[in-house]
């Protein structure tokens, strides 16, 4: 599951956390856009439940410097001993230049070098190198971590994707469908059999489908017609039926792009229906090739009118148990 969940403070997150282990949850994951950053959830879950897998999908690698991602990231290890991963990416123009006030140019590279400064430096190594993105000059981290936490890479295309195999520990997918893992993985080929595939996927949980397209319609213009993100549906075959959604974003008609996202889409990339419904649904992920789908839990009607009571239900619903 995505954590922390909307609508709960952070300090309340520890019955949150609970009940979620006891639904059949293994793995708490967070993201870091403009809500909460990617660690504080996390080191209070690596207290709350000792037990629990942790990742970041994803902390971005332009927005904190190597050294302090490094020292970030070897503190959750710290924490949380063999139980961390961490998940890094590009994220977006929006995020790292609009938010951040950091040039966002050369995502890839860029990546590219964060993972190879991550992986030396995790291990305890004395980083002296320049990399085509920044220099290190005899970085050294006072507290490596004992068990170093396996690194994984937020790819969408094919250089990205083939970075994440021959480098990283693993690959998180975001934004595609079932029938999209596969080709996605085609490019992502690796002998290693431990190499992760996590995919981060929206979960609307209501039988209101009018409701859940609206919100799904809304997140799709919202996403879709970023940059990174229009390429990677380009890619797996979507301009046919996208085309109209970006032309109308493009001209500034918010409306009409809304309008013009069909619903078989919405349905493909949103998950939406009841509780069970929504399960069988993610587990055909599963079935599809990803070894850790991560449930990210979208607003209803039900949890926007019953609350703590309602949420309280609706977790082991989402469970398996």
């Amino acid at each position: 599951m995505t954590v922390p969940l909307a609508g709960v403070p952070l300090a309340e997150h520890a019955s949150v956390f609970a009940a979620l282990n006891d639904a059949g949850f293994t793995d708490f994951w967070s993201s870091e856009v403009n809500g909460t950053d990617a660690f504080t959830p996390l080191t209070l879950a690596s207290v709350w439940q000792p037990s629990a897998r942790l990742g970041t999908a994803i902390a971005p690698v332009f927005t904190r410097g190597p050294g302090l991602l490094a020292m970030t990231a070897a503190s959750l290890a710290d924490a949380a001993p063999g139980r961390f991963q961490l998940g890094i990416g590009a994220s977006s123009p929006v995020v790292v230049g609009d938010w951040n006030a950091v040039d966002f140019t050369q995502p890839f590279a860029r990546s590219r070098d964060m993972l190879r400064f991550l992986r030396a430096a995790l291990a305890g190594e004395t980083v002296d190198q320049s990399y085509e993105t920044f220099q290190i000059r005899r970085f050294r981290l006072e507290r490596p971590p004992a068990v170093p936490p396996r690194l994984l890479l937020a790819a969408l295309r094919p250089g990205m994707l083939r970075l994440a195999a021959a480098e990283a520990d693993g690959v998180i997918l975001n934004w595609l469908a079932t029938t999209d893992v596969p080709r996605a993985l085609a490019e992502a080929k690796t002998d290693n059999p431990d190499f992760d595939v996590v995919a981060r996927i929206f979960v609307c949980p209501t039988t209101d489908t009018a409701y859940a397209r609206t919100i799904g319609r809304r997140m799709i213009a919202a996403y879709l017609t970023v940059p990174a993100y229009l390429e990677f549906h380009r890619w797996l075959g979507r301009e046919p039926v996208l085309a109209p959604m970006w032309k109308a974003w493009a001209a500034g008609d918010r409306k009409a792009a809304l309008a013009a996202i069909p619903d078989d889409v919405v349905d493909e990339l949103i998950v939406h229906g009841s509780p069970e419904e929504c399960r069988a649904h993610v587990a055909r992920y599963a079935e599809a090739g990803v070894k850790v789908p991560v449930m990210a839990l979208l607003p209803t009607p039900e949890l926007e009118k019953g609350g703590a009571a309602a949420l309280a239900a609706l977790i082991p619903a989402l469970g398996n148990r």
